[in-house]
């Protein structure tokens, strides 16, 4: 099992010093990667519903300063060694394909084969139209295909492409990934069009527990919907285990409900040793990583809950 933790891209310890602290700092305590959050520009009045909050607000934190991601990624690989770097999640429309696919590469060259490339489709209407990303409504169909683009770019010495949204050819493109034969692709969602995308394009699938549309609270739902994936991974023409598990974890503890919205006990809610035992049930049924939303209004705080995550609850794993 990998560990992660969100690094911080906007709010009070966006600053480098705090950033560069936090990063050295966890891979010091052992940590395997980062996440990277992703929103080019923030509209100031935004009537889209936000997928993880009972209310469908975007947190008022998020609406300040704020880095943009593939560029802090890039900065925060030069600051550390061993650390992977691992978007949560891309927007995938926000960018022009080719050029988005060359960060992408750039990037994984650089850090030394580091690069984790989470995918999403978007849920900000507003931005989408703030930056002229391509339509809203057909940001799925865009998704797949840039991500078949980017794949063509990757791991083709001839690349060529023609597709509704994106045509190349007769170019070069190189250096190539160092990962082959490219960059893990982790897609982020849990509603159905996720899922589906993961199953046919992904290689791991990326969800965070606390959609209430799709919640994943309980063990006994997860299980659930890794059993839809497998299923549809299958009549996706792939082996049913194709595709890796990971979860994002937002809260964790003793101020965590006990009691998960189907009655079953609550992920990650309890003293260390439930959330241990939590993360054993998920590692037996193959969850390969686990990233973290650490609390704290400093470097010291989040270190030291860094920290008191490993002591109390890993070493019990």
């Amino acid at each position: 099992m990998q560990y992660g933790f969100n690094a911080p891209t906007a709010g009070a310890l966006y600053g480098v010093e705090n950033l560069t602290r936090i990063v050295v700092g966890a891979e010091a305590l052992g940590y395997d990667y980062a996440t990277f959050s992703d929103h080019v520009v923030i509209p100031t009045s935004i009537d889209a519903k936000y997928p993880y909050s009972s209310t469908g607000e975007f947190p008022s934190g998020a609406r300040g300063e704020r880095h943009e991601q593939l560029t802090e990624m890039a900065f925060v690989a030069g600051m550390t060694k061993k650390l992977r770097l691992v978007s949560s999640v891309m927007v995938v429309p926000h960018r022009p394909a080719v050029l988005t696919a060359k960060i992408l590469s750039t990037i994984d060259v650089l850090s030394g084969g580091r690069l984790v490339v989470g995918i999403g489709a978007g849920w900000m209407r507003e931005e989408f139209e703030a930056i002229q990303a391509p339509d809203f409504d057909a940001r799925g169909k865009v998704t797949d295909e840039y991500i078949a683009a980017f794949k063509e770019l990757w791991t083709n010495e001839d690349p060529r492409f023609s597709g509704e949204h994106v045509e190349f050819g007769g170019i070069i493109f190189a250096p190539k990934p160092v990962q082959k034969p490219h960059p893990p692709i982790w897609v982020g969602g849990e509603s159905g069009p996720a899922l589906r995308r993961t199953a046919k394009l992904g290689d791991v699938w990326y969800p965070i527990g606390t959609n209430p549309q799709n919640s994943l609270d309980s063990l006994k739902r997860f299980k659930t919907q890794v059993a839809r994936l497998r299923k549809m991974t299958t009549e996706a023409g792939r082996k049913p285990d194709a595709v890796g598990l990971t979860l994002r974890v937002t809260a964790y503890g003793e101020s965590v409900p006990a009691q998960a919205g189907d009655g079953e006990r609550r992920l990650f809610s309890g003293k260390p040793a439930d959330i241990a035992s939590d993360i054993r049930a998920l590692r037996d049924m193959g969850v390969g990583c686990l990233d973290f939303g650490f609390p704290g209004n400093t470097v010291d705080e989040m270190l030291g809950a860094m920290q008191k995550l490993r002591s109390e609850v890993l070493t019990l794993v």
